[in-house]
């Protein structure tokens, strides 16, 4: 698609037909190398803007953080793709040209017959690979190496340690540096390497895994059997950042980079059609809308959602910002009987997503045939939202838990979906938010799911535990921006429990619901910790939750990170 975006961009600038649906049945290189030849009859000179990013190719495998290992890229300002493994095959390597090739990690054993295999050409491509844990292990049995199921102690999961060996290599350049000659890392394997393949040194052993790290210097083939992408081996960047190195790129990639591929892509997509984006009230959907809103301008209408599972003063406050900040088309679709009608005597978290999610369609819907000519629907679907739901690339992930922006729309809807954060984080958002000239104060707010207070409120929703839950939160985030903290954590909200408990308040006695506190630090929402409260503080805002609260007359602080948690509730 990039190639024909250039292609486009090409056309347009000659005075041609910048339109691409005559483009779509070409490849990118078909339709870039006739863009620049219409370009040479007008005698103009064109930049290679298609070859002016390095590409990485990144193979998934289906892992869970194989997003992560993009992260770790975009950090060292280096342009990648993931693609699923059954999507790679020999034709595809050749018009992709990848500088470098990382293989993900994966739940599966490549001992299982059918096991995913990424094509045999890509060993022939004389670029650099990296493979990452179920990617050494298909990497070492590609290449005449034993991989073994874990037995004997040698399955790891969690925190290790490798110590380093006498062999050498730029690939472990800044590692083992500490005085013990160990380096922290995150394993996750059953399975491990009992045979390295011909040509490959070890560089890294540790209890579990005899070939943590291995290296074929010639061919500049790397393997590592833990995680480098995660928070979890603290000095894992520098390993991405060697075999970048390595690799030769230069680091040509940024947030204004991705910008700008963004809008063409939004604009090859749209043409000239209309688009609704939903808005949640969070920073993920004002980003969309102004990214869209740059990309085709008066085609975007903003509908706003008020499902009467908002935060105290939300509706207006986000309202107000998209209208007098952003100079957006919005309207404020008032459907809160809708919602709690619908929700009623629901308790089960997954069929509330999905009831919120269905509703939201058919608000849509109703929207959009209000609209001549809307034909799409724009949402802030990020990619933690997507792992958490479904494979990110089409690979052989586990599903967590479903998420109501997730999934695909209903025939019926005849709306096609613009998801344009879908690859991003939220701290890359934000990034791409400044970017835009969002206002700082909104950009730097604190992440609100599309489910709202639905997903706060574990068991039956009524009206009542909604109010009740909206004032115990105001009072948590106004303590929480009194002692300046807010900037500091990632997110913080209150839930009200499914549990009433006994408490006396003067002389009576009261019998009133429980509320948890929560509130993490977090990079880019995949892992987090709880946030270390002091104690004076907890203290200090449960007295003030129970004293402004009518309804909850007891606070507990929930310590859980994620894993083995997650951020909400449910």
């Amino acid at each position: 698609m990039r190639g024909r975006c250039v292609a486009a961009f090409i056309l347009r600038n000659i005075g041609g037909d910048g339109d691409l649906r005559h483009l779509r049945g070409e490849s990118d290189i078909r339709a870039l190398a006739r863009a620049q030849s219409l370009a040479y009859a007008k005698h103009m000179t064109i930049e290679p803007i298609a070859q002016s990013h390095e590409r990485l190719l990144i193979i998934d495998f289906g892992s869970q953080v194989t997003q992560l290992i993009a992260r770790r890229l975009r950090e060292q300002n280096v342009y990648c793709e993931i693609h699923p493994y059954q999507n790679v095959d020999a034709a595809f390597l050749a018009e992709f040209d990848p500088k470098a090739v990382i293989f993900s990690g994966g739940p599966d054993s490549v001992m299982r017959e059918g096991s995913p295999r990424p094509p045999r050409a890509v060993y022939d491509l004389g670029a650099p690979i990296m493979g990452i844990c179920y990617g050494q292990q298909v990497m070492m049995q590609d290449l005449g190496g034993t991989v073994e199921a874990g037995e004997h102690a040698t399955a790891e999961f969690g925190r290790a340690y490798v110590t380093k060996t006498t062999s050498q290599s730029d690939f472990v350049d800044g590692w083992f540096s500490a005085e013990d000659g160990r380096e922290q890392v995150w394993m996750s394997h059953g399975d491990h390497v009992s045979k390295i393949a011909d040509g490959f040194e070890v560089l890294g052993t540790s209890p579990g895994a005899p070939f943590a790290i291995t290296a074929d210097v010639n061919r500049r083939f790397y393997a590592v059997q833990f995680h480098p992408e995660v928070h979890h081996t603290p000095n894992g960047a520098q390993l991405y950042k060697n075999f970048l190195s390595i690799a030769g790129f230069r680091g040509d990639w940024t947030m204004a980079g991705y910008r700008d591929q963004a809008v063409a892509a939004i604009r090859e997509q749209v043409g000239d059609a209309k688009v609704i984006c939903g808005l949640s009230g969070g920073v993920d959907s004002s980003v969309a809308a102004a990214l869209i809103h740059e990309a085709i301008g008066d085609q975007l209408t903003c509908v706003f959602v008020d499902h009467g599972l908002l935060r105290m003063g939300e509706a207006e406050e986000v309202v107000t910002m998209f209208r007098d900040h952003m100079n957006l088309s919005v309207i404020h679709a008032q459907e809160q009987d809708l919602f709690l009608g619908a929700l009623e005597g629901v308790s089960d978290p997954e069929v509330k997503r999905k009831t919120i999610g269905k509703l939201f369609i058919d608000v849509f819907q109703k929207y959009a045939d209000g609209i001549e000519g809307a034909a799409f629907l724009a949402q802030g679907t990020l990619y933690p939202d997507v792992i958490e739901s479904v494979s990110f690339s089409g690979g052989p992930s586990v599903t967590i838990k479903s998420h109501h922006n997730v999934g695909g729309l209903p025939e019926k809807m005849g709306l096609k979906l613009v998801e344009p954060l879908r690859e991003l984080f939220k701290d890359e958002v934000r990034a791409l938010g400044r970017e835009l000239g969002l206002p700082a104060h909104f950009i730097g707010r604190h992440p609100f799911p599309g489910p709202g207070l639905a997903i706060r409120c574990p068991g039956e929703i009524t009206r009542e535990k909604l109010e009740i839950l909206r004032k115990a939160d105001a009072v948590y985030i106004d303590q929480i921006r009194k002692h300046g903290l807010y900037d500091e954590i990632w997110q913080a909200f209150v839930a009200i429990l499914p549990v009433r408990t006994v408490g006396v308040m003067g002389d009576g006695r009261t019998y009133d619901y429980a509320c948890a506190l929560r509130a993490v630090t977090s990079v880019d929402g995949m892992t987090a910790d709880y946030y270390p409260f002091s104690h004076d503080f907890l203290g200090e805002t449960a007295t003030r939750i129970i004293n402004e609260v009518k309804g909850i007359n007891r606070v507990t602080y929930d310590i859980t990170s994620k894993p083995p948690g997650t951020i909400e509730w449910e």
